[in-house]
């Protein structure tokens, strides 16, 4: 920071908190003993991975954050301190990292390696998997998962919410749904709102 900044302020203490969270989050892997070479130990490894790399895209996300002081907002000193990021764009930033997740394996000595080598090594801001992600869209008792069959969608949505997407490419139902909802609603003095009950014909997507 210009010698005219002054570093000061409530900054987050990000040192602190990625000892702590290193010492919490890792520990029940570091203290769990597991034969080496193992599935067990293969997922042990992965997680100490998408720990660290977890700690560090919050650490690189946190920003100097500055209130400027002087004479008529004229910013002749600046107060600054170090602030962490929202959970948005945190949660941004790691659903990206997902989205490019590496699929990792085991060597002979017990330590990750990329399973495919075509690609770039995952660096330690990078998240792996060592097992790949069940399919969401078919239902599944074994890892929870109910299924996208008869839900309901928008089909006027882009997003995940989207008939397109939703569905996953099975295409979806139309049918028309009786629905009663508040309407003609009044402010009464004093206080309350009155409302009445209003029946309408809505039309619904449901997937197939």
């Amino acid at each position: 920071l210009p010698r005219d900044w002054l570093w000061g302020g409530c900054g987050d203490n990000l040192e602190y908190g990625y000892r702590f969270s290193r010492e919490f989050v890792d520990a029940r892997e570091r203290e769990q003993t597991v034969l080496k070479g193992s599935h067990e130990h293969l997922l042990q490894q992965m997680n100490i991975h998408n720990n660290e790399a977890g700690r560090r895209i919050v650490s690189d996300l946190a920003d100097v954050q500055c209130k400027c002081h002087g004479v008529s907002g004229s910013c002749s000193m600046k107060t600054c301190w170090l602030q962490l990021a929202d959970f948005r764009k945190v949660g941004d930033a790691l659903k990206e990292k997902y989205d490019s997740a590496a699929a990792m394996k085991l060597n002979t000595r017990g330590k990750l390696v990329q399973m495919h080598s075509k690609f770039n090594p995952p660096t330690s801001h990078d998240l792996v998997y060592v097992e790949p992600s069940p399919d969401y869209c078919l239902k599944n008792q074994s890892t929870g998962s109910l299924g996208t069959v008869g839900r309901l969608c928008n089909k006027t949505s882009e997003g995940m919410d989207g008939c397109e997407l939703m569905c996953c490419g099975r295409g979806y139902d139309q049918y028309k749904a009786q629905i009663v909802e508040r309407c003609h609603c009044k402010f009464h003095w004093c206080c309350y709102v009155k409302c009445k009950r209003c029946t309408k014909i809505v039309d619904q997507f449901v997937c197939k």
